[in-house]
């Protein structure tokens, strides 16, 4: 039995158990949330006039803290208790306080029952589970190190190949021989016929290359060591190629997990790279606001100019610039003939400011034309994934006149093109979320028939299991994003049992102590986004016009709200109108606070003004919405709407313009997988309010260079920000402070360069990994590609055959 639950029936909390529980009962609600339990207990403790330490130190309150979730049914309860992070235990508490331990598939029967979908006289409903393809592969023990999978891996190769050098130098001789690019011989060559003969030749030509100057260029000593058995990739200068021999010497002779990373690190391995990221309108100008175009736009296109600039560096450094070897990044996204002013429809197109980058627009097989030549939801999109994937791999394989190295997915669609890449191409998969839609939908798949007209979440949450199992290495931007906090569960961790009820039953969905999972946050784009106080880099041009579009331009195509008084501190928030973003939560706190009104306007870059000019249902429904909050509260005159699309260096200095006037920035999302708007806010210098649900507890430090806010209470979340405000207006100096503090946060700890230099270390660890161990892997394989075929391609095609009469 749980020790949290035993430890209240042991004691004096007997009794308060039971009348708990009894008032639970009356309560109209079978199925509660954590947050329910909690307010729910916090109102018995009030009721029953409990001592303070009682809600919080009390056997009771601790199980209450532990608590994810209550379902009651029958008159028993079923407790799913969550003691550490990524563990679950399920208990049925029943009237008489009998506590029995349940098992995963009595939980999802129950939560089938509840929904009315429980037919055990049909048959059984499909299990799946995914654990026994992880019983032979290595798994993180402690759950402080979840998502430090490469450091995990390095420990665990170096002491398998200590404990069997013969082996180990067997595999290192094997993997260094398979290397080459375009032809290229790279690192060893027929001369080196054996572990051993690698082991001499590389004291040899240690030997060699330190009598030479360590500036002398490869080029000049390249012949002699070929004859040593040697290919370019060891270095571009002879001390170079010393240092890269010297570090493979010693991890021969004594391996160990730093020697080990640092020696993977500077293989020439990876040289193409492709980024996935298929829906929405994907372009470098004019897409930032329209429907499912954000923050994984401007992520995708910063990190591929940062992973150019990478590749290209180690590229030099390894001596094979000067023999025509080449980087070469293609995000591959989707072609909309329709464009609608954009570049959409253009096929190739070049990342700004790169050499070697590109965006390759694939159309949509014109199934029915009035839908594949335009725009298409997310949510609508998978009934033409795998043509995709089918006519994307002849377009890359042009493109790149050879295989990709490695294939990153974006986003749930991305990551199902991804799998299908790399399982034809047989090459390293990495997974990127961004967001995992089954944490931001409460109840999502255990309602997913009464909601997959609109949503489609059945083929979403099989997609996810598909494409999170097969990847390689996953990157996640937050800890939390996988495992959650000790009061939350995390996004990746919320696969591990739920229920698709009359569909399948997940009893293990993901192995959370993987060492695939990896976090890796994203950087910033520092040549758009920097501190507003560095004037001698922004232009006044610039800075006027925004400064009068954000405050006063009269404009009914573009703006919305005349302020009454300009002057006041702006409160602003920039993002998409749809429901999740919660940017009519945010109106509604600010029309709710009167206070907050008196000392500040609020200032919104969102979306449509008009309902009509939209095409996604969700912005529809957030536009009408928006506009009833603004009558309701009266808020004309104190709030301003603009409908404009940014380019990247508006958008930057539109934040500075803020800064300037000492405002703020507010990111109220009802959830929140990472916030890139945060740290573009954070590096003007703007002191941000961003929700506690999501990736900006790792971002923000609580009231330090930042502050959190809990979006589903309006009342405290508009104190906290009259707090700041008030602060600010009895001591001027306070704003600068956390403005500054914010500023130092994003460069201390979020850049491109940190992002891709871990990124290309986990293509070449994982690389290394595949190969070294050969990690038997079709099994998995065959398993997920059965739930493709049986699972999500009679489902897309049915939502494909809907499509057609449209």
């Amino acid at each position: 039995m749980s020790e949290l639950i035993q430890a209240v029936l042991d004691s004096d909390e007997k009794s308060d158990i039971r009348q708990f529980i009894s008032e639970l009962r009356q309560q109209e609600k079978r199925y509660l949330l954590r947050n329910d339990i909690v307010n729910a207990f916090g109102e018995y403790c009030t009721r029953h006039q409990k001592p303070e330490h009682f809600y919080h130190s009390s056997h009771l309150g601790k199980l209450i803290y532990y608590t994810q979730e209550i379902i009651q049914e029958d008159g028993n309860f079923c407790l799913i208790v969550r003691p550490t992070i990524a563990s679950q235990e399920v208990y049925r508490l029943s009237e008489d306080l009998s506590v029995d331990q349940m098992t995963v598939q009595e939980l999802l029967d129950v939560r089938d029952r509840l929904v009315n979908r429980f037919h055990p006289s049909e048959g059984d409903i499909l299990e799946l589970d995914f654990q026994p393809f992880y019983d032979y592969t290595p798994t993180i023990r402690d759950p402080k190190n979840i998502g430090k999978g490469v450091e995990y891996l390095n420990r665990y190769l170096s002491s398998k190949l200590f404990q069997d050098p013969r082996q180990w130098l067997e595999s290192l001789y094997e993997f260094l021989s398979v290397h080459s690019y375009n032809g290229l011989q790279l690192l060893i060559n027929g001369r080196i016929k054996s572990q051993q003969k690698l082991s001499d030749g590389i004291k040899k030509a240690i030997a060699f290359v330190s009598d030479r100057p360590s500036e002398q260029p490869y080029e000049e000593f390249r012949y002699e060591l070929q004859v040593l058995g040697f290919e370019p990739g060891w270095g571009n200068t002879a001390g170079r190629v010393r240092e890269t021999l010297e570090i493979l010497d010693e991890l021969i002779d004594s391996p160990d997990h730093q020697t080990l990373e640092a020696f993977v690190s500077r293989i020439p391995m990876v040289f193409r790279i492709v980024l996935v990221s298929a829906h929405g309108w994907f372009g470098q100008e004019g897409v930032l606001g329209r429907p499912d175009t954000g923050g994984q736009v401007v992520y995708v296109l910063d990190q591929a100019k940062s992973l150019e600039q990478q590749l290209q560096e180690d590229i030099t450094l390894a001596g094979l610039d000067i023999l025509g070897v080449e980087a070469k990044v293609i995000i591959l996204s989707r072609l909309i003939p329709n464009s609608d002013g954009t570049l959409c429809n253009q096929r190739l197109e070049k990342v700004h400011g790169t050499e070697n980058a590109w965006i390759l627009r694939v159309p949509l097989r014109e199934f029915n034309p009035k839908l594949t030549n335009n725009w298409i939801s997310r949510f609508e999109f998978w009934p033409y994934l795998e043509t995709y994937a089918v006519d994307s791999e002849k377009e890359l394989l042009a493109e790149f006149q050879g295989k990709p190295d490695l294939i990153v997915g974006n986003y749930t669609d991305g990551n199902i093109v991804a799998f299908l890449l790399a399982r034809r191409l047989k090459v390293t998969q990495c997974n990127i979320a961004h967001a995992l839609e089954k944490s931001k939908y409460l109840f999502s798949n255990l309602y997913w028939q009464d909601l997959d007209e609109k949503y489609h979440f059945s083929l979403q949450f099989t997609a996810d299991l598909i494409a999170m199992n097969a990847a390689n290495f996953i990157i996640s931007s937050t800890y939390q994003e996988i495992v959650g906090t000790p009061d939350s569960v995390g996004q990746y961790e919320s696969y591990k049992c739920f229920t698709m009820p009359d569909l399948y039953h997940v009893v293990n969905g993901i192995e959370l102590y993987s060492p695939k999972f990896n976090v890796v946050p994203p950087g910033v784009n520092e040549s758009y986004y920097f501190p507003y106080s560095r004037m001698e880099d922004r232009v006044m041009s610039d800075r006027d016009r925004l400064d009068e579009l954000l405050f006063t331009l009269e404009d009914p195509e573009q703006a919305l709200g005349k302020l009454d008084d300009p002057t006041k501190r702006p409160l602003f928030s920039i993002a998409r109108l749809d429901r999740i973003k919660n940017l009519t939560g945010l109106a509604e706190c600010f029309g709710k606070s009167e206070a907050l009104q008196e000392h500040c306007n609020l200032i919104l870059v969102a979306g449509k003004l008009r309902v009509e000019d939209s095409s996604d249902n969700e912005e529809r429904d957030e536009i009408e919405k928006l506009y009833q909050i603004i009558e309701k509260y009266n808020l004309q005159g104190k709030i301003r709407w603009l409908a404009v699309r940014l380019s990247k260096s508006d958008s930057g200095e539109i934040y500075r313009v803020i800064a300037d006037r000492q405002g703020v920035f507010v990111q109220p999302a009802l959830f929140e997988a990472f916030g890139l708007t945060i740290l573009e806010a954070m590096i003007s210098g703007l002191p941000t309010f961003a929700t506690q649900f999501g990736g900006p507890l790792e971002i923000i430090q609580n009231k330090f260079n930042g502050f959190y806010i809990n979006p589903t209470n309006l009342e405290e979340m508009a104190e906290i920000m009259l707090e700041f405000v008030s602060k600010c207006d009895q001591n001027p100096n306070y704003w600068y402070e956390v403005s500054t503090r914010a500023i130092d946060r994003v460069y201390s700890t979020y850049t491109w360069k940190i992002h891709t230099t871990k990124l290309l270390s986990l293509a070449r660890i994982y690389g290394f990994w595949n190969f070294t161990s050969k990690e038997k892997r079709e099994d998995l394989l065959r398993y997920l590609e059965a739930l493709f075929y049986l699972i999500y391609k009679p489902r897309a095609q049915k939502l494909l055959e809907a499509h057609m009469e449209r």
